[in-house]
């Protein structure tokens, strides 16, 4: 089972990303999240290399990995990327 879903739009600049910033080979998109904050959850997202404690995944065609111990803050979250007025970017729903 998939942690969190992936929309079609945010898949596209991922996409891209890989691309325009020549991610190196053998990285993958990596989605977590950390204690803290206002909300008591941060999430974030990176290119990152597999490590021996992640968890991976093939989500709408992107290799994703996630930390194990990171998981349960994850399940049920949406990944999505915006363009409202001069406001663009990834968000986690």
């Amino acid at each position: 089972m998939e942690p969190i879903k992936i929309t079609e739009k945010a898949v596209a600049f991922i996409k891209e990303a890989f691309e325009s910033k020549k991610v190196p080979e053998g990285y993958v998109l990596r989605v977590g999240a950390k204690g803290g904050g206002c909300s008591g959850v941060n999430t974030y997202l990176g290119f990152d290399k597999i490590k021996e404690d992640d968890k991976e995944f093939v989500i709408e065609g992107l290799q994703v990995v996630v930390q194990k111990k990171e998981m349960m803050f994850l399940i049920g979250k949406k990944l999505d990327y915006v363009e409202e007025g001069e406001m663009k970017g990834f968000v986690f729903e």
